[in-house]
């Protein structure tokens, strides 16, 4: 990591082994532990502004998923599976030996922070929910035209590996749009410029159902039931003007009808723009 980027990720920051690939950690602080984790295509980095929010209050622990920020990058693009996500992350919280998590997802961090605690409920205390799916799609669901355009042959190949896409707009899916500029928006593109290993964000656009056959869905009913099961504290932060997946704010809210919804005129990065709203939602949510 150059000078310029550590410096503004002043945490501990470590490598954990996850059978064959390794998952950067970064973390700050002591007192009840909190998992965050984000999705595609970002990097721990996005937590920064909250893990600085809940300072002194709590142990935040901000992994990178594997292919992405500074964990390992496998070029086999095949490897990046709902599953294999899931798992990795659940080695992880093993490998820590992590209790009474208070676990907070956003984007492709969702299914696959709360996918780890499916298996491991015990150690779940509490949750915050960003924006996000916990479930499989409706049948005869249409995906977004974001999702549609990462599969197209040979331009979404382009745009994704060659052109930096969509880690060259973030900006776009914001609703300040100077939320994610200068050094920050360089910051979620460095570990994203060498082409050779970039795969991780066409791949997990690809990892979205477009289907119900698509092999990810399997794994999202089996979430979906957990979360509509789970009975601990919640709390839900959303950002509104979130162009892809805004208007999913409803449906989230009816599978957890005792967590309180926060709602904000962010976008889809809302860490970003709203990280002392989800530090006080995070706060309400801590194990006594």
């Amino acid at each position: 990591m150059p000078d310029w980027l550590a410096a503004m990720v002043p945490f501990d920051r470590y490598l954990v082994d996850v059978g064959e690939h390794r998952i950067h950690v970064m973390e700050v602080g002591e007192g009840p532990t909190v998992l965050c984790v984000h999705g595609n295509p970002t990097w721990g980095f996005l937590y920064r502004k909250v893990a600085q929010a809940l300072a002194g209050e709590a142990r935040i622990i901000m992994p990178d998923l594997v292919g992405l920020g500074f964990s390992d990058h496998p070029r086999d693009s095949s490897m990046h599976t709902l599953e294999n996500h899931i798992d990795w992350m659940g080695l992880l919280v093993d490998a820590l030996a992590l209790s009474d998590v208070t676990l907070v997802v956003q984007d492709w961090g969702g299914p696959i922070g709360v996918g780890a605690f499916v298996d491991r409920s015990d150690r779940l205390a509490g949750l915050v929910v960003l924006n996000t799916v916990l479930s499989e799609p409706k049948s005869g669901f249409k995906p977004t035209a974001f999702h549609r355009f990462g599969r197209l042959p040979v331009i979404s190949e382009t745009a994704f590996r060659l052109l930096g896409f969509p880690q060259v707009r973030l900006s776009m899916a914001q609703g300040d749009k100077r939320s994610i500029s200068g050094a920050v928006a360089r910051a979620y593109r460095y570990p994203l410029r060498d082409r050779r290993s970039n795969q991780a964000p066409l791949a997990l656009v690809r990892m979205v159902p477009d289907s119900m056959d698509h092999p990810s869905v399997p794994a999202l009913r089996r979430i979906g039931e957990f979360v509509r099961s789970y009975r601990g504290p919640a709390a839900i932060v959303w950002g509104d003007r979130d162009p892809v997946l805004g208007r999913v704010r409803n449906h989230i809210a009816s599978m957890l009808p005792e967590a309180p919804v926060t709602r904000t005129r962010a976008g889809h990065f809302l860490q970003e723009e709203v990280p002392v709203e989800i530090a006080d939602a995070v706060q309400s949510v801590l194990p006594n």
